[in-house]
């Protein structure tokens, strides 16, 4: 009967799917955002067993909703792909995201991140990352003993979990995936499939051209193989 009414009880608790804040605060912030979940989730097509979401409240802890927080993105691996109004852990094998992102705004407060950093080594993330595009300044924060300790250095930094590189180098952060590609926006890469369909393009219209060419070559030395017959010479004796 006890375990009864507690299962009533769990079945009642909502678990509300958006915290009424916005995704982004501005552009800046919601193209990295858009940016960083774009290519992770293309990195990662193939495998059907690596979650990537963005802005998707997760709830760690069944029976207490306000336990909760919404990375910017977030890449979990060992559950399914899929569409979801929230991730509740413990209907996802009690799995928690491994690796979280942050991306900061003008509106972000220390205290508010301090207590991000709290919740995330408390509830199990492995690897931690915040870049700040206004200042480009990036710090990470990978497990070490059970806790989440800084990275000392995140230039050329390399995810164990996901395999891409950080780039402090330039202007502004550079990730790059394992195979060396650049991550680049979604304008970016419908610009380079353009340019490459474009050079397919002129590719397959210098082959035509070769083609009609070697075609025309063809029939004139056709012609002048009727014409050599007509005034009684086989040009087959010529070759």
């Amino acid at each position: 009967m006890v375990s009864q009414l507690e299962s009533e009880k769990q079945s009642t608790i909502i678990y509300p799917e958006s915290d009424g804040q916005p995704m982004a605060d501005n552009t800046k912030q919601f193209r990295w955002i858009t940016i960083i979940h774009g290519n992770l989730d293309w990195l990662f097509a193939d495998d059907e067993m690596v979650f990537v979401a963005g802005d998707l409240l997760w709830y760690p802890q069944q029976g207490n909703p306000k336990i909760t927080q919404a990375p910017d993105v977030m890449v979990i691996f060992g559950v399914p792909k899929g569409d979801r109004g929230s991730y509740k852990q413990w209907e996802e094998n009690n799995i928690a995201p491994q690796v979280v992102f942050e991306i900061l705004s003008p509106s972000n407060t220390q205290k508010e991140m301090n207590k991000k950093l709290l919740f995330y080594n408390r509830h199990g993330v492995e690897e931690y990352y915040i870049y700040d595009p206004d200042k480009n300044e990036l710090s990470g924060f990978s497990c070490l003993e059970g806790n989440l300790d800084i990275i000392e250095s995140m230039d050329d930094w390399v995810s164990p979990r996901l395999g891409i590189r950080f780039d402090m180098s330039g202007e502004e952060l550079k990730l790059y995936r394992p195979n060396g590609e650049v991550f680049s926006s979604y304008g970016e890469i419908a610009q380079q499939l353009q340019q490459k369909d474009e050079q397919l393009q002129q590719k397959d219209e210098q082959l035509q051209q070769k083609e009609t060419a070697l075609e025309s070559e063809k029939k004139r030395s056709q012609l002048l193989a009727e014409k050599l017959r007509e005034m009684g010479i086989d040009p087959d004796e010529l070759k």
